[in-house]
């Protein structure tokens, strides 16, 4: 990134507001080029970690979803 886009960035005020101070669905996104490992770790909770951990007590992911509006 150059000083100008740095610039630029920060005065989104979104590095202000996010952990890591970058966001791969946001303004920050123009600037990552991979990400290496896994994409949910980044953008908060790993996903699968957390299908493996419910595993682990029994529990499937799916008890976590909400029912749909009806």
């Amino acid at each position: 990134m150059s000083e100008q886009e740095i610039e630029d960035y920060v005065a989104t005020g979104e590095p202000l507001q996010v952990a890591g101070s970058f966001t791969l669905d946001g303004y920050g996104a123009a600037f990552i080029r991979g990400v290496y490992g896994e994409p949910h770790a980044v953008i908060g909770l790993s996903v699968n970690a957390l299908k493996d951990m419910l595993s682990r007590l029994g529990v499937p992911l799916s008890a976590l979803w909400a029912e749909p509006a009806g």
